[in-house]
């Protein structure tokens, strides 16, 4: 019998389909992974705004966890929006005690909309319980300056910033430059003082970039997920987002940003 490359999303919700659990189900799908799901809150949202988040109750996350991997395993996890303090160490401890490794933090902490959806008293709880867990983690220039305390906005800042979250994370950082001003968007994979790697992307000119963070997290877990390096994750779901951005700029949906097209290798 064949057995499936399983890759488990932590997250939230979102209504719109763009982001979200929904964005790592589609991504993980599109890169030949089974996808499964821990819903942390439901959001309210679409394209234009986030009108509302209901969180879920950590002991339930807790149960969602356990009864997704006692029973089907994974190979791979991508943990999104968490919202809550309490919810981090409950995400934390569960994980912990069932001894689950290639994990994918995408420390999201605003929506594309503006709206937050982390609230302030869990960045320090990020910090402690699921930063040093992590085996890659995905902050971009925001995300960034949030976890440091100080402003990270310039291409000079992404290693700087990346030396000192490795200083809290033991595993792999990936400063995003999607906020960067230059013509092109460089992340920068920090592994450590003798091992970085640059991928400098053109800018893609799209009103349609709502879950990209989202999106490139859960295809780096897809990678890892199917057996690759962390480098060649990361460089993979690069050019899965990059492609996806690109198929995704000739479509209209919604009246503000809207979604990359996660499924450009199997319909236009």
């Amino acid at each position: 019998m064949k057995t499936y490359k399983r890759a488990l999303t932590i997250a939230g919700s979102d209504s719109g389909g763009g982001a979200g659990v929904q964005a790592d189900l589609k991504t993980f799908a599109a890169l030949g992974c089974y996808g499964m799901s821990v819903i942390t809150a439901l959001t309210a949202q679409n394209t234009v705004a986030v009108t509302g988040i209901m969180p879920v109750p950590p002991a339930f996350i807790a149960e969602q966890i356990k009864a997704v991997l006692g029973d089907i395993g994974t190979d791979a996890v991508k943990i999104g929006m968490l919202h809550s303090a309490e919810v981090i160490v409950e995400v934390a401890k569960t994980l912990a005690e069932l001894g689950v490794g290639n994990i994918v933090l995408d420390p999201v902490m605003v929506a594309k909309s503006g709206d937050k959806l982390l609230q302030d008293e869990a960045v320090d709880a990020l910090k402690t319980w699921l930063l040093p867990m992590a085996s890659v983690v995905t902050p971009n220039l925001p995300e960034a300056s949030v976890l440091l305390g100080r402003p990270v906005e310039s291409t000079a800042d992404m290693e700087p910033a990346a030396v000192d979250l490795a200083r809290l994370c033991p595993g792999a950082i990936l400063v995003k430059g999607g906020h960067l001003t230059t013509v092109e968007s460089t992340d920068l994979l920090y592994l450590s003082a003798h091992e970085q790697y640059s991928f400098p992307t053109a800018r893609i000119q799209t009103g349609n970039s709502h879950g990209t963070g989202c999106t490139l997290s859960s295809a780096i877990a897809a990678g890892l997920a199917r057996g690759l390096s962390v480098v060649d994750a990361v460089a993979a779901a690069k050019d899965y987002l990059t492609q996806a951005l690109q198929m995704g700029a000739v479509y209209k949906l919604g009246h503000g940003h809207g979604p990359v097209h996660h499924f450009f290798n199997v319909w236009q």
